[in-house]
């Protein structure tokens, strides 16, 4: 899990390390769990990214074990035809920790040269025709996260009610706004939340409730101003109940604008591809900022199991998803050589 993944940064470290003329820096940008390796010393740079933390309780149920294999596998592959052909050109591989976590691929300057980043996701292959491998266009939602809480008076609840704040109160005010604000955005607009804490024990009147809370719009300024007015349903029920609350934002992605020519390139390498939007997010979206970005959702047999569930976790395990890794590696290697001989 997020800065956790010590297994996974050691072994692919371990394995890059063997190659011969590839720079490895384990440990970088000052993030234990990251690394960064490089082949070539001049030309333009392509970046390929791998991520490799899990989910706690439910292990790969996003697929990165499939985007470390597919991307370290891309980085090689183009290594070699660099090396075949005496071309000009630096292809770098960019371990990053913590996706699902705060971003772990936000890290200052780690795109300052780059030409072009890479990577693939796996989804469900269910949501695909036959014979058609994943989107090579594809763009994801802005999205904003904040945790809200409640502090209060605590008091026996039944010898004292009248003594206590109720915090709780507070929470499940706020959650119900929250919830009746859903009426009011827009379609390709989403919120969802949690309570993380409710009170201590069923007979204390509590004295601190914890919320956590998503937005999602296509882009982050919208998401930004989706986020105000959920804000607002928390302040308007601290208010009403006498709690005191904070809040604290929690992190934010932007939105992916992907690279057309990039998406063109792997296209015309597979053949075998859509275009769509992903109603989910990712910091892929912030590097899209600040380089020419590309991601590819790609379908894995999951018995129709979305991430984040236990039964995409099965379907990241078995050889035929692997197998969609290897499909990939061509297209995502192939597309970028054709670049360099352009």
């Amino acid at each position: 899990i997020a800065y956790k993944e010590f297994t996974a940064h050691n072994t692919l470290v371990a394995a890059l390390q063997s190659q011969r003329d590839i720079k490895v820096a384990p440990h970088a940008y000052g993030i234990e769990t990251s690394f960064e390796t490089e082949y070539g010393a001049s030309g333009r740079v392509v970046t390929y990214n791998a991520e490799y933390d899990a989910l706690p309780r439910l292990g790969h149920a996003c697929g990165h074990n499939l985007i470390a294999r597919s991307s370290q596998g891309a980085f090689l592959a183009v290594v070699d035809a660099l090396k075949e052909s005496g071309k000009l050109g630096r292809v770098r591989l960019l371990g990053t920790s913590a996706k699902e976590d705060i971003g772990g691929k936000i890290k200052k300057g780690a795109y300052k040269d780059v030409n072009a980043y890479l990577m693939i996701h796996p989804t469900s292959s269910s949501v695909y025709p036959d014979g058609v491998l994943g989107d090579a266009y594809d763009k994801t939602l802005a999205i904003t996260a904040f945790k809200v809480t409640f502090r209060s008076k605590p008091a026996h609840a039944a010898l004292a009610p009248w003594d206590g704040v109720n915090a709780l109160d507070a929470a499940v005010a706020g959650y119900t706004s929250f919830g009746i604000l859903i009426q009011q955005i827009r379609l390709d607009e989403c919120i969802y939340g949690s309570i993380k804490e409710g009170g201590a024990a069923a007979n204390i009147i509590p004295d601190k409730a914890v919320l956590e809370f998503g937005v999602r719009a296509p882009t982050l300024a919208r998401a930004k101003a989706l986020e105000e007015r959920a804000w607002n349903c928390f302040r308007g029920t601290a208010v009403a109940t006498g709690c005191e609350f904070e809040f604290l934002p929690l992190g934010a992605y932007a939105d992916l604008r992907p690279n057309f020519p990039i998406c063109q390139a792997f296209q015309d390498a597979m053949n075998n591809t859509t275009r769509a939007t992903t109603p989910a997010s990712t910091d892929q979206g912030n590097v899209s900022y600040e380089c020419p970005s590309w991601q590819e959702i790609f379908g894995i047999p999951s018995n129709g199991a979305f991430p984040h569930t236990a039964g995409f976790t099965g379907g990241a395990r078995p050889e035929a998803s692997f197998e969609g890794c290897l499909l990939n590696i061509e297209g995502i290697a192939e597309g970028w050589v054709l670049r360099v001989d352009r």
